[in-house]
């Protein structure tokens, strides 16, 4: 007792207080505990890692967009050689050592991608035209495409751009050769206006144009990437210097396929079918277009995954057939390596063919690894396998991770896999004692199933880049995918092939026939009501929740995928939540349109000659239906110089009234009333100079300030001014300071 009474007694309270609190140590240990865990998450998946590798090298080329300027760029790749550096320092103990090689991994490759997307915009990016201006256009022709549906014919042109006959010399003219698009009227063609002429011809040239309105799409940062420093049309005859040599090229051999085909199959069958075996989509019809647009089918009209894996089935299977049935080969030549060849090559035969666009060239790519897995005996559909094909396209095309058609067909395939991986979808499909009737039920159903999750995938990638959704994509690519896949490009192989001996006219017929029910299911489905929902465009932040929310439920397995929802429905959230803009304005100050006045479903200053403005400004406003002129609103008072019209909002739970001063012309305006008329209004818009005298109360957009922000979307309510400018930042394809429009906030009345 007396032993423990002194130990007891010669304990120091201070230990134990010291003891019993938490000390600095204890936080490392927990952190370490963290990373163990994390450590240990990663050890257990490895052939889910690899697919995240790719991700980070999309990341850093999409930073490299996001970014606005070389010092950030150079900030983020030394911030990821810092993310790299300090992962060698972590746990050296080496208790986490999957968590290090995965920082290091990730931060190389987010560098990489940053870093190979600007080497590309420096070697290939072709500074644009300072501005519009009547040149003569002389060089050597490097595409021709016939646009039937419009008349005309598209030229890329590497030329040299001289001052017209006559001019004086035009300050502002590049030196050097060019690369520049020009439309040429169908009635000015001529014989040997092909790819390798050469030509002569006065044209009216501009730079690419950047955004209409903010969020729209960029043709200026597409035109970048492929080197076009102008577009523009052509005024006056085509003097042909030099005809192209021979008729066997490429471009020669498609635009005669595609001749053959609406020669043998006239009307709309006939420009869809053409589009099908050549990629010529120039001769379909408007109405065509926008019908299958609006039902879910434009997928169909683009030379992509479907028709290259059609092509590549169709010849394998072929190949797999013929040689089986020579018991000598059989037996003495592997089958598949054989019929795998067989497939590449026509797979790569039609890629060419049809013009080796970006999306081509990306389904080829695919259909190749699938082949190479079919010949090793591997899984041909798996998610390594689509990161390899993504990684390839990324390494060739960096740019390509803007836009939808990556976007999309990636993200079709990715839900495709990671839905049929799935448990609940294994289990659905597992083998089981049935009859025909109730097995064929299942697959029917998984298909339709299939469908909803692919347009469920794809929905937030359409409302970012064309501010719609449609409703019944899933339906009625059921039935075309398979009418496609399995009836019309089979009967459309077989014509072309009996057309060889004159045999083929009954086949014709048959594709008619299937493209006929094609476009009947195009124009039925989109003229259903609610057939498309239009939704003003979300934010690059939402998005990006998006896109990690649903990669994250794509790229890993178990309950763990199940976490991706989470960002997934916060951005849903945000996209219905998010207020549509009230007044849009064009880039010149031209066009104007006005959403959500009471009576009208959409407002516009001018109507053009073209419903490209129209078209968007509406798609921007998340509006659809028929577009009004401000003249005709309620309130609106017009005359030939400016429209005056009032908007009602309500600003912190109060209504408040915004007058608008719209200017119609360029005329020379009364002073005194001009003042006036600005000081009574919040907003004045003008495509003109304006005094500096003319002070609204809020905002004043006229030329000198559109010339510094491009196009704007305005909110009344939250006094929100987006600018086309603010997300450009100083990429060679923006000419213009990257000004943002001066926010201003609308106040409640006293």
């Amino acid at each position: 007792m007396a032993t423990r009474a002194e130990d007891s007694s010669a304990a120091d309270p201070q230990d134990w207080l010291a003891a019993s609190s938490p000390r600095p140590w204890d936080n490392l240990r927990r952190l370490s505990s963290v990373h163990r865990t994390i450590d240990q998450f990663l050890a257990d998946r490895p052939l889910e890692r690899g697919a995240w590798l790719v991700v980070a090298f999309g990341v850093g080329i999409a930073g490299w967009l996001l970014l606005p300027d070389a010092p950030r760029w150079l900030a983020a790749l030394a911030l990821c050689g810092a993310a790299g550096t300090g992962a060698l320092l972590l746990d050296r103990h080496g208790d986490c050592s999957h968590v290090r090689a995965a920082i290091m991994a990730l931060a190389l490759m987010v560098a990489a991608g940053l870093a190979l997307v600007w080497t590309k915009s420096a070697l290939v990016g072709e500074p644009p035209l300072e501005r519009p201006m009547v040149v003569t256009v002389e060089g050597r022709v490097l595409a021709r495409e016939d646009q039937g549906a419009k008349d005309a014919i598209r030229l890329v042109i590497a030329a040299r751009l001289l001052p017209r006959k006559g001019d004086a010399a035009l300050a502002g003219l590049p030196r050097g050769p060019r690369k520049v698009r020009v439309n040429l009227p169908v009635e000015q063609d001529l014989p040997g206006i092909a790819e390798g002429a050469v030509l002569r011809v006065d044209a009216r040239l501009m730079p690419p144009a950047p955004p209409m309105l903010p969020g729209g799409y960029d043709f200026a940062r597409a035109a970048w990437f492929q080197g076009l420093a102008a577009t523009g049309r052509a005024l006056g005859p085509v003097t042909v210097l030099a005809p192209a040599s021979g008729g066997g090229s490429l471009g020669a051999m498609r635009r005669a396929l595609s001749a053959h085909v609406r020669a043998r199959l006239g009307g709309s069958p006939g420009t869809i079918a053409a589009a099908f075996a050549s990629g010529d989509r120039g001769a379909i019809a408007q109405d065509d277009e926008d019908a299958m647009r609006d039902a879910g089918l434009t997928h169909l009209l683009s030379i992509s995954g479907l028709h290259v894996s059609a092509v590549v089935a169709g010849t394998y299977a072929l190949v797999m057939g013929l040689l089986a049935l020579f018991p000598p080969i059989a037996l003495r030549v592997r089958l598949p390596l054989v019929a795998a060849a067989g497939g590449a090559l026509a797979g790569v035969g039609y890629t060419l063919l049809t013009g080796a666009e970006v999306p081509t060239v990306r389904s080829c790519v695919g259909a190749l690894l699938v082949l190479a897995a079919m010949a090793l005996g591997r899984d041909p559909l798996s998610l390594r396998l689509v990161a390899v094909a993504a990684f390839v396209v990324l390494l060739f095309w960096p740019e390509a991770v803007w836009g939808p058609s990556f976007q999309m067909s990636f993200a079709s395939v990715i839900a495709i896999i990671a839905f049929h991986n799935a448990a609940p979808a294994r289990r659905f499909l597992s083998p089981r004692e049935e009859g025909l009737v109730a097995r064929t039920g299942r697959h029917l159903v998984m298909l339709l199933a299939t469908g909803v999750v692919i347009e469920l995938a794809l929905m937030p990638i359409a409302v970012f880049h064309f501010h719609r959704a449609g409703l019944y994509g899933a339906l009625v690519n059921v039935v075309a995918i398979p009418l496609t896949t399995f009836a019309t490009m089979p009967l459309l192989a077989l014509a072309l092939l009996l057309d060889l001996a004159g045999w083929g006219a009954p086949v014709w017929f048959l594709v008619g026939k299937s493209l006929d029910l094609l476009l009947w299911l195009a124009h039925v489905t989109a003229a259903q009501p609610g057939a498309v929902t239009m939704l003003p465009g979300m934010d690059r932040a939402t998005f990006a929740l998006f896109l990690a929310g649903l990669l994250w439920l794509a790229l890993w397995t178990g309950r763990v995928r199940l976490w991706g929802f989470a960002p997934v429905a916060l951005a849903t959230a945000l996209v219905l939540a998010a207020p549509s803009p009230d007044v849009l304005v064009s880039g010149d100050g031209h066009q104007v349109g006005i959403a959500g006045q009471a009576g009208k479903a959409f407002l516009m200053l001018r109507s053009g000659r073209s419903d490209f403005a129209r078209d968007a400004l509406m798609e921007a406003a998340g509006v659809k239906g028929e577009a009004t002129p401000i003249e005709d609103a309620p309130g609106a008072q017009c005359n030939a110089d400016f429209c005056r019209i009032a908007l009602v909002r309500t600003v912190a739970g109060h209504p408040r009234r915004f007058v608008l001063l719209l200017s119609r012309s360029r005329e020379l305006t009364p002073w005194a009333p001009l003042i006036a008329a600005c000081a009574a209004a919040d907003i004045v818009i003008a495509d003109r100079g304006l005094p500096g005298a003319c002070r609204p109360r809020l905002l004043k957009a006229d030329r000198a300030l559109l010339r510094r922000t491009g196009g704007l979307a305005i909110e009344l309510a939250s006094g929100r001014v987006r600018s086309v400018a603010e997300s450009q930042g100083r990429h060679g394809w923006y000419p213009w300071p990257a000004t943002p429009a001066p926010a201003t906030t609308p106040t409640p009345p006293q």
